[in-house]
């Protein structure tokens, strides 16, 4: 009998593929600093609780779609197995046909830190070969000072961050984030933002 729910397994998380080449490394910071701040049972709880979305793909890897962050951040923490919900299994396929049927799915984001599509092959194969782009650390933080909503759009920080790449400087975030984080935040309630997903509007005037 075939299921129509997604198949629920463990997995050791330094095995998991990623489906995209870069994070913000300071999303991943915050994310160590939330679970650094858990006791033991929290802790417990919280991987019970936590499944990775994940693709079985070609050689018996499983990729995750989502939650990249967060894997990054357990893995610094020396946290060793995770439960994964398999959404699809195209174990089946060629790497080319797999890939393919990947974007297909808006299940990969294969853009460097500059922003710029690369070609399936650059995306790398462990969580610890993610690259930093502080965009995407700027995007997220937008989000979380209410700069814009939450939205289940695939990657829709990663379209934020692309808003603000030719916008604001990139030392900027480097060397005075709290400067970046305002501007960004004034620019993401303006109406040239309003294609991205999770906008929020313009401020009102008082």
């Amino acid at each position: 009998m075939t299921s129509h729910h997604p198949q629920l397994v463990t997995a050791k998380l330094n095995q998991l593929h990623p489906t995209q080449i870069t994070v913000g490394k300071l999303e991943v910071t915050l994310k160590r600093q939330q679970w650094n701040a858990m006791n033991r049972k929290a802790r417990a709880e919280a991987l019970d609780s936590h499944w990775f979305p994940a693709v079985a793909g070609p050689d018996g890897n499983y990729f995750i779609v989502d939650h990249h962050h967060f894997g990054l951040a357990l893995i610094e923490e020396d946290v060793k197995q995770v439960s994964l919900m398999i959404l699809k299994d195209l174990s089946w396929l060629e790497h080319g046909a797999f890939w393919n049927a990947m974007d297909h799915h808006q299940w990969v984001h294969p853009f460097d830190g500059n922003g710029v599509r690369q070609k399936y092959h650059a995306v790398p194969e462990h969580l610890t070969h993610l690259q930093d782009d502080p965009y995407r650390s700027l995007a997220g933080e937008v989000r979380r000072a209410g700069g814009y909503a939450k939205d289940a759009t695939p990657f829709s920080e990663f379209l934020w961050a692309d808003f603000f790449r030719p916008q604001i400087a990139r030392e900027l975030i480097e060397q005075d984030f709290s400067v970046a984080l305002a501007q960004a935040k004034q620019l993401a309630a303006t109406p040239a933002a309003r294609y991205l997903p999770g906008w929020c509007g313009p401020i009102a005037q008082v």
